[in-house]
Formats: structure tokens, C-alpha cells, sequence
């Protein structure tokens, strides 16, 4: 939905920088789409894409009080995406980097069977947080590698909601990991979450 025509953007900027959540809430339905549309084309991935949009306009709502009134919202949302795309796609590099160690057998961060077993040990105990509907699609997708349209109709559940059960569960995994692990093996855990 756009926004009123007889309504101006600069209109919204000021009661957004007033606190006013349904000028946020405005601005937010006429440009998320756009920011979507955005980082889809580069990521390829809707969670992720998904989480962009979200990460945009929490810092917009963050930053509220510093928004100007000579630059337009849509150049300041799309800097703000161009650099949140930039920082994934590192990432991705990184995890694809990781997985190539993985693959040749196990990551050579990983030093000794101990770290091996505190990695594997940390994973499930992420896994483990999650209820389980989400787990059982989670596994499936990141594990045995089927695509979203595999897993709804083994599941009987649209492909909507299986990509909404494994973005929930990349976020509480993430945040669990954050929380317990620090350090190497929390970022060699990293690269399981993500799946293009």
C-alpha cells in the first residue's frame, strides 16, 4: 500500500521523528517492498532477504530522531540495505569457505576431537531449543538437504510456512549460539545455519 498521495513523504519523516508508529508503519508498507526486491535480487534466499527488510526499518525506527529532511527516506533505506547485502554476502563467503573444509573432512580450526565433540555437542543443544514442528523441517532442509517444496509436501504444509518455521529457526538458533557459543566454534557453527 503506498502512501497517500495528499499525505508527503517529509510529512511522515516528522512524525516519524516524533515517535509516531503509524507514520513508521506507513513509510514501512511503501518502501519494504522495494528493500525486499533489493536484496532478493542479490541473495537469492527469502528468509534472508526477509531479514534485511526487518534489519532496515529497525534501525530507521532506532535512528528516528536523526532522520533529515533532505534526503529522500529511499536513498537512506537503500544504504542501509546495499551494506546489510554486502555484510551476507561475505558471509557467505566465509561459510563456503568453511564448508570446503568440511567436506575434505573436517575443519582445520578444529583442532582436536575434543573441539569436534564441543562443536557437534553445541549444535544440537542449539537444535534442541527449537519445538518440534520447526526442528523436524529445520533437519530436513539444513541436513538432508531438500528444497522447500520437498519438505511441504512431505510435511502436507504450504511453502510458506515451511520457509516461516526455518527462518524462526535460524533466528533462535543464531541467538542461542550467540549466547553460549563464543569464540572459533561458534563461528564454525555459523555456516550450518545458512543453506543457498
Amino acid at each position: 500500500m503506498k502512501i497517500a498521495s495528499d499525505f508527503s513523504e517529509l510529512e511522515y519523516l516528522r512524525r516519524l521523528r516524533l515517535s509516531d508508529e503509524r507514520a513508521f508503519d506507513a513509510l514501512f508498507r511503501h518502501y519494504s517492498a522495494l528493500v525486499y526486491r533489493f536484496a532478493f535480487s542479490y541473495l537469492k534466499s527469502r528468509p534472508v532477504a526477509e531479514e534485511i527488510v526487518q534489519e532496515c526499518f529497525i534501525k530507521i525506527w532506532e535512528k528516528r530522531e536523526q532522520v533529515r529532511d533532505d534526503q529522500p527516506l529511499k536513498s537512506y533505506l537503500f544504504t542501509i540495505a546495499h551494506h546489510a547485502v554486502l555484510n551476507e554476502l561475505r558471509r557467505d563467503q566465509h561459510h563456503l569457505r568453511l564448508q570446503g573444509q568440511v567436506a575434505a573432512g573436517r575443519p582445520e580450526s578444529v583442532t582436536n576431537e575434543a573441539e569436534y565433540e564441543e562443536m557437534e555437542n553445541l549444535y544440537q543443544a542449539a537444535l534442541e531449543q527449537l519445538p518440534p514442528k520447526q526442528r523436524e523441517v529445520f533437519v530436513l532442509s539444513r541436513q538432508q538437504g531438500l528444497t522447500y517444496p520437498e519438505i511441504a509436501e512431505m510435511q502436507g504444509l504450504s511453502v510458506k510456512t515451511v520457509e516461516a518455521h526455518i527462518a524462526r529457526a535460524l533466528k533462535t538458533m543464531r541467538s542461542y549460539l550467540r549466547l553460549h557459543g563464543g569464540g572459533i566454534l561458534g563461528m564454525l557453527l555459523a555456516w550450518m545455519l545458512e543453506k543457498h
